[in-house]
């Protein structure tokens, strides 16, 4: 018996009778049904997260291995109120909180400056300091590039008679904030440069 083979390319042949044929190719799960596993694996982990914490987190009264349950914040706090009203009722006075308040910080950096320069600074660097009428940009520094402005109420620009305090006012600066790559300029009442430096 003569078998005849396709004459066609790209066909195979078929197998002779009595031979093994090879298992068919495993199938490859698509790409849908990947996900649909992984999602299904991500809420079930999220409804297992769900039941332990309610578990954990049910009830107000916490159990302890070594006693009885102690009572949460809820069951404490009237608790507290009994023991003020008996306090009241023997005559003693609870413990007051002291009403002095913490000294506030000047709000605006400006303020800040010139404080921390009231404090610190030379007689020549406070005279100077007083002009200064606002702080730009010294609250958001990341040690790349740090540009900072500070406008005074001096009149010139940077010919003008007041550079002299505009360098005092930049050099008070860098003795404020430090930076790796931080520049201060220092404008007059009309926007214009007074002086620069490093900061």
């Amino acid at each position: 018996m003569n078998q005849q083979y396709p004459d066609q390319p790209g066909q195979r042949p078929p197998m002779p009778v009595g031979m093994y044929a090879p298992p068919p190719p495993p199938k490859k799960r698509s790409a849908a049904a990947k996900m649909g596993i992984g999602c299904g694996g991500a809420f079930g982990a999220l409804v297992l997260i769900g039941v332990i914490a309610a578990a954990m987190g049910g009830s107000d009264a916490t159990t302890r291995a070594d006693g009885p349950a102690k009572p949460g914040k809820t069951a404490a706090a009237p608790a507290k109120e009994q023991a003020k009203e008996d306090a009241k009722a023997a005559g003693v006075k609870p413990k007051e909180k002291s009403k002095e308040k913490p000294e506030a910080a000047p709000a605006s950096p400006a303020d800040r400056f010139k404080a921390f320069v009231v404090k610190h600074g030379s007689a020549n660097e406070k005279a100077a300091i007083g002009h200064v009428t606002k702080v730009q940009g010294a609250e958001e520094q990341n040690d790349i590039l740090d540009s900072v402005d500070v406008y005074t109420d001096f009149t010139g620009g940077l010919l003008g008679p007041h550079q002299s305090e505009g360098k005092l006012i930049a050099s008070a600066f860098a003795d404020w904030k430090t930076s790796r790559n931080g520049l201060v300029t220092i404008y007059d009442a009309k926007g214009e440069m007074l002086a620069n430096g490093n900061f």
